[in-house]
């Protein structure tokens, strides 16, 4: 049933762009530590931009970040650090342009990770996940029924003040008439970005993201992508997370540390071998982020190992972009890999397949590893019910949805609750999972 947002809410919605003519996007929230928190924004044309912020108990007490020019070259974004925070406390704080105070309709708040370890249990924390967010743009889209709608989901992830959301890739969709141009590539990036009913959700959660073929390139794309050099940059310019590659590679591979969760954040695109592809190296990861992958989550001693990865990992069913259908011995090796270092509460964080479901998987040592896909946000639903027998009883979704991760309980009692919920805001299933010793 399509789904429409009312007048009052599309008036405020509308209305705060509107009394800001330089405002394009933003702002937001980037990456978020202990003694630096990431502020990103983006303007319609070039001007100086800067943020104000201050512990919400002293209002006197102002600073600020450095100011910096937007300029053309990088779609007139900004990305700038609060670095005079101190760990766990709540801070206000504003855009100025050009010297001048943006003021909004909502609030823009953050709250700096807290010094728990060696004090106390691990504070209690909410991720919101999803993926495949698709915006309409009529002139560009395919003819016919829209491919996007019900946007009202991005003002119910809001209501539900997640600490944190993670984009699960095809954040946006590269249109035929972006793939082969920076300004096609950064144009779509802007047009999705200034969804009106997203502005609130950015201003006040810290986003991180990884990507997957629609916002790495066309349909399917893999490292043959002769323009993946300009996503890699558009991706960069307008998200922010911590870093982006690992071992001196390129590509999006990152970590954070939410209080005591490890996030592992892969690239399913820059190292993947064509998907039609039969001899020579076929891989989803490539070996060095493999390799990584399984020596960091070896050595990590997190009560939850979230690996976040564009396509799903765990389904067993030979179709579309599945690990099994297009690289099972790639797949094979890291599942094995899992099981011979007796490594624990791994969770695959995953989407691409346009609905949602929780798989489980006991390994020989009796250890179970879960994939949560969560999709879509906005685009196109998958209505299909295939045969995963590894899917968890109740727990299939074929509408639009995001999941809300609870981690809670002492330090060595920690309890992962799954919630996933529809566009408006209403529970569909949940589950909990406790951290194996």
């Amino acid at each position: 049933m399509k789904r429409y947002l009312s007048p009052l809410f599309l008036f405020f919605s509308c209305s705060m762009f509107a009394q800001h003519p330089l405002l394009q996007s933003g702002p937001m929230l980037g990456y978020n530590e202990m003694r630096e928190v990431l502020l990103w924004v983006q303007t319609k044309e070039a001007a100086n931009v800067q943020f104000a912020y201050w512990a919400k108990d002293k209002p006197a007490e102002k600073h600020y970040t450095d100011e910096k020019a937007t300029q053309k070259s990088e779609a007139f974004t900004a990305k700038l650090i609060a670095d005079e925070v101190e760990p766990g406390t709540d801070y206000s704080y504003q855009v100025l342009i050009n010297g001048k105070a943006v003021e909004l309709d909502y609030p823009t708040e953050f709250k700096t990770q807290e010094l728990w370890r060696w004090r106390y249990d691990p504070p209690a924390f909410s991720v919101a996940i999803g993926s495949c967010a698709y915006v309409n743009e009529e002139v560009y889209d395919r003819p016919g029924k829209p491919y996007g709608s019900d946007y009202q989901i991005f003002n119910s992830i809001y209501q539900k003040h997640p600490d944190a959301m993670i984009w699960l890739g095809d954040n946006i969709y590269l249109r035929e008439v972006d793939w082969y141009s920076r300004t096609g590539i950064l144009a779509r990036n802007t047009h999705t970005r200034s969804l009106p009913e997203m502005q609130p959700l950015l201003a006040s959660t810290h986003h991180y993201a990884i990507w997957d073929d629609h916002d790495y390139g066309a349909d399917n794309s893999d490292r043959t992508y002769v323009h993946k050099e300009t996503t890699l940059e558009a991706f960069r310019l307008f998200w922010g997370n911590p870093t982006y590659g690992v071992n001196g590679q390129k590509g999006i591979t990152t970590f954070f540390q939410y209080n005591d969760i490890d996030f592992f954040l892969m690239d399913d695109r820059y190292f993947r071998s064509p998907n039609r592809l039969e001899g020579g190296d076929q891989t989803m990861l490539g070996e060095e982020q493999l390799e990584w992958l399984i020596e960091a989550l070896a050595a990590s001693y997190a009560p939850f190992k979230m690996v976040c990865i564009g396509n799903q990992v765990l389904n067993p069913v030979k179709a579309h972009e599945t690990y099994e259908n297009l690289f099972p011995e790639e797949r094979a090796y890291l599942l094995k890999r899992i099981e011979e270092e007796d490594i624990r509460n791994v969770v695959f964080l995953t989407g691409d397949r346009h609905l949602t479901e929780l798989s489980k998987y006991v390994n020989a040592r009796d250890n179970a590893v879960y994939d949560l896909t969560v999709s879509p946000l906005t685009a196109g639903v998958n209505p299909n019910d295939e045969a995963n027998e590894l899917r968890v009883e109740g727990t299939l979704v074929n509408e639009h949805n995001f999941g809300l991760l609870d981690f809670s309980g002492p330090r060595k009692e920690r309890v992962l609750t799954i919630r996933v919920i529809d566009a408006d805001g209403n529970e569909k299933w949940t589950r909990e999972i406790a951290s194996e010793k």
